[in-house]
């Protein structure tokens, strides 16, 4: 007789700033064949996670976009969270999208739009209010997308990347080089800063260049320290990845940070995506967030 496995239902909340990308997360995830609904209120999530548990399979993936206008909806939110937690089987997590107030005030000029919370002054000052609102809310999360540096199909790889593998077993580990003179990737699990490294930038022919070329990176390998700080590196995340998955995370988000971001947070990076992902239920992404700043077209 074959016994057929009914999907535990997964609901996503689309959170965060306007003007920070939530319907092109939405959009994507519709894609990816979840059910997707707008502009929510708080207070109706848990007739909808009733909704969805009666539905005996058919409805397994649900997105929400939850506008948070109020502190009356933050505290709806939390009261309809802790519903569905002691009276559902339904996995639930929250994503929020950011951007820096400079980048929403760009995209707001681009648009004509008004900001929400300031329909009759300036974008920032809608922009200010909305993140005080929206500063708790931003700690229950668990995936922060800074958006300030994607563009839209940059985005939705992200977030196809993020929630493709729900139905799986797998965890996707995404290591990331990044600049700190450009910011910390606010999304990063974990962040490690290479900085202490003999730095390329340094060497006339290997400045124009990044890590993910060959002599750029033998020269970030060659140090002593440089191996002795791998080692000890991968020696913990082989550790804490398997207890990240145990716990249920389904992505691990690994930043590796230099000055500039270009040859030796790339390099390590690249080493790392090399050597990560030994196991079935491991898959490795690599990206370089700001290798290419400041190249000569």
């Amino acid at each position: 007789m074959e016994t057929t496995i009914t999907p535990q239902p997964t609901l996503v909340i689309i959170t965060g700033m306007s003007g920070a990308g939530k319907t092109i997360a939405v959009q994507s995830l519709e894609d990816l064949g979840f059910f997707c609904v707008d502009n929510l209120p708080p207070v109706l999530i848990p007739k909808f996670a009733e909704l969805i548990e009666q539905s005996q399979g058919r409805i397994a993936k649900v997105a929400l976009v939850i506008d948070l206008r109020g502190r009356e909806f933050f505290t709806a939110l939390s009261e309809s969270l802790n519903d569905i937690r002691e009276n559902y089987t339904i996995n639930y997590e929250i994503l929020f999208l950011d951007a820096t107030d400079s980048v929403l005030v760009q995209r707001y000029k681009e648009s004509r739009r008004r900001h929400p919370l300031a329909p009759d002054g300036l974008p920032l000052d809608g922009i200010h209010l909305e993140r005080k609102l929206l500063e708790d809310l931003k700690g229950w999360a668990n995936q922060v997308i800074d958006t300030s540096s994607l563009k839209p199909a940059a985005l939705k790889e992200k977030i196809i990347g993020r929630f493709s593998n729900l139905d799986s077993n797998n965890i996707s580990i995404n290591v990331t080089s990044f600049g700190f003179k450009y910011g910390v990737p606010i999304d990063a699990d974990l962040i490690f800063d290479v900085r202490f490294l003999p730095n390329p930038h340094y060497i006339d022919a290997l400045r124009p260049r990044t890590g993910v070329e060959q002599d750029v990176y033998d020269y970030v390998m060659k140090w002593p320290e440089t191996q002795t700080f791998l080692v000890k590196l991968l020696d913990m995340l082989q550790f804490l990845i398997p207890m990240y998955h145990k716990e249920g995370k389904s992505q691990v988000v690994i930043g590796i940070g230099c000055t500039g971001g270009k040859h030796r947070s790339v390099a390590i990076a690249e080493y790392l995506g090399r050597r990560l992902g030994a196991s079935d239920t491991e898959s490795v992404r690599v990206s370089h967030r700001d290798s290419e700043r400041d190249r000569p077209n």
